[in-house]
């Protein structure tokens, strides 16, 4: 009977895995509460990918992923089978400070504790900071502020949470580190939200590093209205992409744009009111097929600002095609002219744009010096405060995040088109408001 019905619940489980994340967390909103937390708690059967420990010979495994991804979990567990498996082992458990130590990997929902099977009775003993479990196996909880605790004791394993977070993170690691000697093959494990510290970028090139990844949006446990309200308060910002997502985001060294520059001038979309005036910018591709055609749509407001207000890029276009976005572009914001980078040709990108039946008045700028020269005064207006993102452009953002002083780019991709399109629309809206007429830009 027994047998029976481990595999029916193996065969349930082999049909639940097979579903997407969608349609898992539709199901688990219909599941009673009872009936999810039995599923959840089968955790070798519900572990995602970014939570497996990885294969091969390695000593460093980060978990690097947003929060609510489940990596608490993926900790406590991990650590419980350490114990299971190596009776007397000795493990550290090292957290940003005491009180988070114990209030997240310890006696948390998702925690030591909390993780143990029911014939299991780990024991928490406060005044040494020890679990001790059924194996003999014993894990002390220090903190990363208290490094010179970490200068010492010796271990098999250990669990580093929260990483990014750490005060004096150098030093407890390399105590720690220093301390991982017994066994045949010491492990640690980093679970944490990525920041762009020295002590993450130092670590992550490790030759004996390994690493997963996951997202908010991966954990099909996590409510449905939790996942979906903060996808649509901080999808594609720069926090949402750190703490959602569990991206590593740099600024590049001498970048004229930063990553915090940018959040600065965010601002909602229906925040800004009516626009005077609308210029589309456009970077073509140099060849049918090649990069990307970048088409940013700028604005100029009531109060002086300028503001971003659409990425209409179009992904290796032929012509037909870009120029086509370009048109819908200009007719879905009523823009007054089109400001082109003539890479291909001044009188070449005026007849592709007509022959999508441009009625605008076509722009055509060389990318030359006048590339670096309109892109610094542009960067200068957004430390100002006069240039505004009137929503979130991931793409465009990671872009203008990759343009150095002195002209060259650390960006994604190997052109910075949609960057490029950027500078030249509101270059040309900052020049006709010098002159006091519509936004004219001279042809160079």
């Amino acid at each position: 009977m027994a047998q029976a019905t481990c595999d029916v619940v193996g065969d349930v489980l082999d049909k639940l895995r097979g579903l997407s994340q969608g349609q898992l967390r539709l199901l688990m909103r219909k599941v009673p509460a009872t009936y999810r937390r039995e599923l959840i708690e089968r955790w070798q059967g519900w572990a995602q990918p970014g939570q497996c420990e990885p294969p091969g010979d390695w000593r460093i495994w980060m978990i690097r992923a947003g929060r609510g991804f489940g990596k608490t979990r993926a900790g406590a567990e991990w650590i419980s089978e350490w114990a299971r498996m190596v009776p007397g082992a000795r493990i550290a458990l090292v957290a940003a400070n005491d009180a988070d130590g114990l209030r997240v990997m310890i006696e948390g929902p998702s925690g030591l504790l909390a993780v143990a099977r029911s014939e299991e009775s780990p024991r928490w003993v406060g005044g040494r900071r020890e679990l001790h479990f059924d194996s003999g196996a014993v894990a002390t909880l220090y903190s990363a502020a208290a490094p010179e605790n970490l200068r010492g004791p010796e271990h098999h394993a250990a669990w580093c949470d929260e990483l990014a977070k750490w005060p004096k993170g150098d030093a407890a690691w390399d105590n720690l580190m220093l301390g991982m000697r017994l066994g045949e093959a010491p492990r640690v494990l980093v679970t944490t939200t990525p920041r762009p510290t020295a002590l993450m970028r130092r670590i992550m090139a490790l030759p004996d590093f390994k690493e997963t990844r996951g997202g908010t949006h991966d954990n099909a446990y996590l409510p449905s209205t939790f996942v979906e309200a903060m996808v649509a308060s901080y999808g594609g910002t720069r926090l949402g992409r750190q703490e959602l997502d569990g991206e590593l985001l740099e600024d590049v060294e001498g970048a004229l744009w930063t990553r915090a520059l940018i959040e600065r001038c965010r601002v909602d979309a229906e925040s800004i009111g009516k626009y005077v005036r609308v210029v589309i910018g456009v970077d073509p591709p140099a060849t049918a097929g090649g990069d990307a055609c970048g088409i940013i749509v700028a604005a100029e407001l009531r109060d002086g600002r300028l503001a971003v207000i659409e990425d209409a890029s179009v992904e290796r276009p032929p012509p037909g095609v870009w120029a086509q976005a370009v048109a819908a572009a200009a007719a879905r914001w009523g823009a007054e002219r089109v400001v082109a980078e003539s890479n291909m040709g001044g009188e070449m990108v005026e007849a592709v744009l007509r022959q999508a039946d441009m009625t605008l008045p076509v722009v055509p700028v060389r990318a030359s010096a006048g590339k670096v020269r309109r892109a610094e005064p542009v960067a200068l207006a957004y430390e100002r405060g006069q240039v505004v993102h009137a929503g979130v452009f991931a793409e465009l953002e990671d872009q203008l995040c990759g343009l150095q002083i002195g002209g060259g780019y650390a960006g994604p991709g190997r052109s910075p088109d949609r960057a490029d399109a950027c500078v030249w629309a509101l270059a040309a809206l900052r020049a006709g408001m010098r002159k006091g007429r519509g936004p004219g830009i001279s042809r160079m």
